[in-house]
C-alpha cells in the first residue's frame, strides 16, 4: 500500500503523515502544488526524527502522478478517502497494491479527482461532525487496509 496526499495545505499534517508512512514502511506521494514551502520548519517539527526513514516522493501535479502510478510495477487502484462517498471504509475489500488518496484539509479533491478514483470510501462518523483530520483518517484506513491484507510490518 501507499499513501498519497492531493496539494497539502497544512505542513503539520505532512510532518504527521511522514511519520505514519515510515511507522507502517509504506511509500507516501505529495501531489503538488502543497499551501505551504516543502523546506516549512513546520513539517520538520512534525515528522521529528522520522522523515529520516520515510519514504516520500513529490509529484508536480495530478497529471504527473497519473503517469507515475500507470508505470508502477504491480496495477493499483485509487482509493479516495472522501466525506461525499457512499460506501463506508469498513465495507471496502482492500488489496495490497492499493493506493490510499487523502484530499486537501480545506477543500478535498476536484471532481475530476473523484471521477477518476477506483473507489470513494467515508468514514462512519456522528451526523454532528463534518470531516475527521486528514491523517487521522489517514490511519484509520490505512489500519484497515493493512488488518485486511496483513500489511503491517513484521506481519504476514
Amino acid at each position: 500500500m501507499r499513501l498519497a496526499l492531493y496539494q497539502p495545505d497544512i505542513p503539520q499534517n505532512l510532518g504527521a503523515a511522514m511519520r505514519l508512512s515510515a511507522a507502517f514502511a509504506l511509500d507516501l506521494d505529495v501531489i503538488e502544488p502543497c499551501g505551504f514551502p516543502l523546506g516549512d520548519k513546520m513539517i520538520r517539527r512534525a515528522a521529528m526524527d522520522y522523515a529520516a526513514c520515510a519514504k516520500v516522493s513529490h509529484h508536480a501535479s495530478w497529471d504527473v502522478y497519473l503517469g507515475f502510478v500507470a508505470g508502477l510495477p504491480q496495477p493499483a487502484r485509487l482509493v479516495l478517502m472522501t466525506t461525499k462517498a457512499a460506501q463506508p471504509l469498513y465495507d471496502f475489500a482492500f488489496q495490497p497494491d492499493d493506493i490510499l488518496l487523502m484530499g486537501r484539509e480545506s477543500a478535498g479533491v476536484p471532481e475530476d479527482v473523484h471521477e477518476r478514483a477506483d473507489a470513494r470510501l467515508y468514514i462512519p462518523m456522528s451526523a454532528q461532525a463534518r470531516s475527521i483530520n486528514v491523517i487521522n483518517a489517514a490511519a484509520m484506513a490505512l489500519g484497515e487496509g493493512l488488518r485486511q491484507v496483513k500489511g503491517f510490518p513484521g506481519q504476514g
